[in-house]
């Protein structure tokens, strides 16, 4: 077994409007191909045994960004088991700029998240097992629910990034520039963006993420208080994979793939992924549907109570009432 819990390993970062939730176990595992990756996992908190949640993130994101929905999940009685994705967070970062976001592949994050139930879920986590994945994780959690129906009963995905706003009929030639620089030794080189900055307080009126002033705070002060688990912009590379990745979940065949129950929650007011291209998806499902949610931009699990409290009561209605 790779994963290991040391005192003196990795730690989560814990400040006054965020803290750890109690109980939790830290450590690291490698990959199969030899990545070390940061995760937790904890126990549930209330009610009876449902299983394990396996929460997988955004681009950029980390696991203390989620302690609150990790706590909601927790009272509802189920284990979460979370990692951090190889090139953020405090898993490896892959190139020189540790800040500018990297994969070879698209497929290197199945290989994270097939080594993650391998190596902490089966072992370690009580089961049935549910993958919940958000934007990037999302996209991530589609491709395996497509390739082995066996690891989880359901997946409950939001804002899944299977397009990008305002590029649903760019995709294709935006992904073959990025492969062109690529190509040519420039695929380490960010993609710089302005949305890329380190997060302030000032960014909070025009962000595309939360309308919660509160949650949206605590997401800078987290990075604040740990500069190591900031991210910027992505690199030619990463947008080469990735888009690549989004224009596969269009082709014919792939809704068919899919033979596990599957809901997609998509965001009203979206500018981060396509919600014209998660509808488009939902609508082809043969085991799966779609559902708006109204007021909600791109981070749902980090937005307003009202939203949150319509994220919550479709992960109950999916989720948790059905492992009863």
């Amino acid at each position: 077994m790779n994963a290991q819990i040391d005192p003196n390993g990795p730690k989560l970062v814990s400040i006054p409007s965020n803290p750890v939730p109690e109980g939790a176990r830290v450590g690291y595992f490698t990959t199969s191909d030899k990545v070390r990756l940061r995760y937790a996992r904890w126990l549930k908190s209330e009610g009876p045994q449902r299983g394990t949640v396996c929460l997988v993130h955004g681009r950029t994101e980390y696991i203390e960004k989620y302690f609150e929905t990790i706590a909601d999940f927790r009272r509802r009685g189920f284990a979460v088991a979370t990692f951090d994705w190889r090139g953020q967070g405090g898993s490896d970062r892959l190139i020189g700029d540790r800040t500018v976001g990297y994969v070879d592949r698209f497929d290197d994050y199945w290989t994270d998240l097939r080594s993650f139930h391998a190596e902490i879920l089966l072992p370690d986590c009580p089961g049935p097992f549910y993958l919940v994945g958000h934007s990037m994780g999302g996209l991530a959690s589609l491709f395996a629910a497509a390739r082995d129906r066996m690891m989880f009963d359901r997946v409950f995905l939001s804002a899944p990034m299977v397009g990008l706003h305002g590029m649903d009929e760019s995709l294709g030639r935006m992904a073959a520039i990025a492969e062109t620089a690529s190509f040519v030794g420039l695929g380490r080189l960010p993609l710089k963006r302005r949305v890329d900055r380190r997060p302030d307080e000032a960014m909070y009126p025009d962000n595309p993420l939360t309308s919660d002033m509160l949650r949206y705070k605590r997401m800078v002060d987290t990075v604040r208080a740990d500069d190591s688990l900031y991210l910027g912009s992505p690199s030619f590379r990463w947008l080469a994979a990735s888009m690549r990745a989004m224009l596969e979940t269009r082709h014919e065949r792939f809704p068919g793939e899919i033979r596990i129950p599957l809901l997609i929650l998509a965001a009203a007011r979206e500018r981060i992924v396509s919600t014209p291209a998660i509808e488009q998806l939902g609508l082809r499902l043969r085991t799966g549907r779609h559902m708006m949610i109204a007021g909600a931009r791109h981070e749902m699990f980090m937005e307003n109570d009202s939203v949150r409290g319509q994220v919550l009561a479709a992960f109950d209605a999916f989720i948790t009432q059905q492992s009863s």
